[in-house]
């Protein structure tokens, strides 16, 4: 194809004229809105399977001649006026095909714009009429990017999907989240003067169509509806599975706020398991995860006689813009909850009402997937109600075994991931209910668990145990103190709840004094040696032991917090966790190096005379104790 668009033969087939169609969209002849052609282009079955080259071609010419033509803002009123006459319609019309078709050319030509945009405000998308159009008013004062956003948005949240409308709105996922990817060129944090035409006019919607979309995204994704037996995708153009935007901004989507893109992008080239619940996911994850940083100019107040330092006397200070999607994610509410409650609670707005109890069982079922994981943090972090029904559900296990299990299996996912699930496993850990209700769970088997078999192991034993491993992880891999943290404070917070801890799980914890000490041991001798070592007027050797300085602070803080977390257990769950006792006495010459420490000695003279141990050490031959003794 090239920017001359070709003349169809007499009697020419469908996919004949198609391609003379799209040739003429593409080309430098420009339609007006009123123009029939429009509907000949949106009415035709595409059937088209065009190379990559080709789709390249018809892309440049595109471009090239848009900013005449102003073809990409026609074409996507033509969309939302489809959605608009779909929608006063019952059951299947032209109009549906039409907007289909907007939709998925829209989304291909889009693409390729972002992509190659020089820009950085993207004026290369031309979204605005010439001031010769005859049109009338169809725009209501609105810009163009508001309108489209407003009316995919509509349609989403107020028409039910199914089998007649199921690729209607795959389509408009799809589009919105082409549109939407112009974020990637700014990075995770858009500045006061980045533009992001669809994504800032999605925010700007009113709240009531926000809680709309919010209801139907959540809903797509709990239902999970699948694509009808008579339905297929469009395969009008095939890329040959180029992902595009992600190496465009190469680094960038490595952020975990575009965390949803990156994983759009990563996954574009596999079929999708369910594409309408995946892409809804993904839509609402960038939705609610966008923050535009803006700047607010303060006056500083102090006095000033000087007038002509009256304009100095300001400041700036930046914050992030309101997100109304966030706002209705977290005020969602159980379908189940008393409406009188709801209607009583003092929130502004429409709520967002759907089963927690669907929504709970769906995330336990796809945790493997790392979008799944962030719409689990972005509810428990978020949402304090919906954190309160996961606290007292009583089959934890549903969420809690997965993500172990995803956390047993470190090595193969990504470090946000794993940063996600300990801040859930955290933030879970705070509340003392659930500290006592996975000690009460009983798990017969553990199958994913390699290095032993675990029969009968409490869900709160098996905690401890994945939790211990991935410090032991990241010691030897990432190297990520943040981790280590999260990880000891989540064994820190269980620690006064701990319930008949398993043998194995209690060795873990001593030995996981054991695996830190070692480190700090072997930061100490290398600080010292390097300490007799370097110049004393050397500015880079004293830097070096500064920086050794504060990792072994780091790590002296570790070990403390292993000592404290004993001695929770054995000062407030003492008698219900002999095994902890059995697994100090056994190991107790780990503790021995530390016995005269500043920061240790408290904690181990405890330790020592709850367990009847003293510092006069002597291994013991047999261990047959009562915790009466004690």
């Amino acid at each position: 194809m090239g920017a001359v668009p070709s003349t169809p033969r007499k009697n020419a087939r469908p996919q004949d004229t198609a391609e003379y169609l799209i040739s003429t969209f593409v080309g430098e002849k420009s339609f007006p809105l009123t123009s029939d052609f429009w509907n000949k282009l949106l009415e035709l079955p595409f059937t088209l399977q065009w190379p990559n080259y080709r789709v390249r071609q018809a892309c440049e010419t595109f471009v090239k001649n848009n900013y005449n033509t102003r073809h990409l803002a026609k074409i996507l009123i033509h969309l939302v006026w489809s959605l608009q006459e779909s929608s006063t319609t019952s059951g299947v019309s032209i109009d549906y095909t039409k907007a289909i078709n907007a939709a998925y050319l829209s989304s291909v030509f889009l693409k390729y714009t972002i992509e190659n945009a020089k820009s950085e405000n993207f004026e290369e998308l031309y979204l605005c009429l010439n001031e010769d159009e005859t049109a009338v008013n169809i725009l209501r004062d609105q810009n163009i990017g508001r309108f489209v956003m407003h009316g995919i948005l509509s349609f989403i949240g107020s028409t039910d999907v199914s089998s007649q409308t199921y690729l209607l709105h795959l389509e408009l996922l799809n589009f919105v989240l082409v549109a939407m990817s112009t974020q990637l060129r700014s990075g995770p944090t858009p500045g006061p003067k980045d533009v992001h035409p669809f994504i800032d006019a999605a925010m700007g919607q009113d709240s009531a169509l926000v809680g709309l979309v919010v209801h139907r995204l959540l809903l797509n994704y709990i239902t999970r509806p699948r694509i009808p037996s008579s339905g297929a995708t469009h395969s009008i153009f095939s890329e040959d599975g180029e992902p595009g935007v992600l190496h465009k901004v190469g680094s960038a989507a490595a952020n975990f706020v575009l965390m949803p893109f990156n994983y759009f992008v990563s996954s574009s080239g596999n079929v999708s398991r369910n594409p309408l619940a995946d892409n809804s996911l993904l839509l609402l994850l960038i939705l609610i995860h966008y923050r535009k940083c803006l700047m607010m100019v303060e006056p500083i107040t102090e006095k000033c006689e000087d007038p002509l330092k009256l304009d100095s006397l300001v400041k700036e200070k930046s914050y992030f813009s309101d997100n109304p999607f966030y706002r209705a994610l977290e005020s969602a509410r159980d379908v189940e909850f008393d409406r009188v409650d709801i209607e009583g609670n003092g929130h502004n707005g429409p709520l967002v009402r759907l089963s927690f109890a669907s929504l709970f069982d769906t995330l336990g079922l796809h945790l493997a997937d790392e979008d799944s994981v962030l719409l689990l943090y972005s509810l428990v972090h978020g949402n304090s109600d919906f954190l309160e029904y996961v606290l007292v559900r009583t089959d934890l296990d549903t969420l809690l075994i997965p993500i172990l299990e995803t956390l047993y299996n470190a090595s193969r996912r990504t470090s946000n991931q794993i940063y996600m699930l300990l801040i859930i496993l955290l933030i879970l850990s705070q509340d003392s209910s659930f500290n006592a209700s996975i000690h009460k769970l009983i798990l017969p088997s553990v199958p994913w668990y390699q290095e032993r078999l675990l029969h009968n192991t409490s869900l709160g034993s098996l905690m401890v145990i994945i939790l211990i491993r991935t410090v032991k992880y990241n010691l030897s891999q990432l190297r990520d103190v943040y981790l280590h943290t999260n990880c000891l404070a989540t064994l820190a917070n269980m620690a006064p709840h701990v319930h008949r801890l398993s043998a194995y799980a209690s060795q873990r914890l001593v030995s996981l004094f054991d695996m830190l000490s070692r480190k700090y041991s072997k930061l100490a001798e290398q600080k010292n040696e390097k300490m007799l070592q370097i110049n004393p007027n050397s500015i880079e050797g004293n830097n070096t032991v500064e920086d050794m300085s504060a990792e072994l602070h780091i790590y002296t803080d570790f070990l403390r917090i292993v000592l404290e977390i004993l001695n929770a257990i054995l000062t407030y769950a003492l008698p219900r966790n002999p095994e902890v006792v059995y697994a100090i006495m056994h190991r107790q010459e780990v503790f021995q190096p530390f016995k005269n420490h500043p920061r240790f000695i408290e904690l181990l003279e405890n330790i020592y005379s709850v367990c009847h141990l003293d510092f006069s050490y002597k291994k013991p031959t047999s261990f047959f104790f009562s915790l009466s003794s004690f």
